[in-house]
């Protein structure tokens, strides 16, 4: 079984005990958390679509560990104009493995 959740903007296709890693979402190591944005499930009896969203269905996971991605510059410079400009971001990340999908 699995199931298409949404979560940071973002959509994910997951099933049981898959590890993950999404937009930043609160909770320590060892916490559960549930995502209940789920816009399909899917198995060997067939698939279930929501408009938008799924009634009722829900996707349990426990947090691994926050973390943070890799740094992306940007950098920009405008020759012959002595402009530039530097700037870098990292990205909150949340590391999640899937427990249970709930239909």
């Amino acid at each position: 079984m699995y199931a298409v959740i949404k979560t940071g903007g973002k959509q994910y296709r997951v099933a049981a005990d898959d590890i993950l890693e999404v937009e930043k979402v609160a909770g320590d190591a060892g916490a559960t958390v549930e995502f209940g944005e789920v816009l399909m499930i899917g198995g060997d009896a067939g698939a279930k679509i929501g408009a938008p969203f799924l009634s009722g269905a829900k996707v349990i996971a426990e947090v691994v560990e926050q973390g943070r991605g890799p740094k992306v510059i940007a950098f920009k410079k405008r020759r012959r104009k002595n402009s530039r400009r530097k700037r870098g971001h990292r990205q909150e990340l949340t590391t999640v493995k899937i427990t249970s999908i709930v239909a």
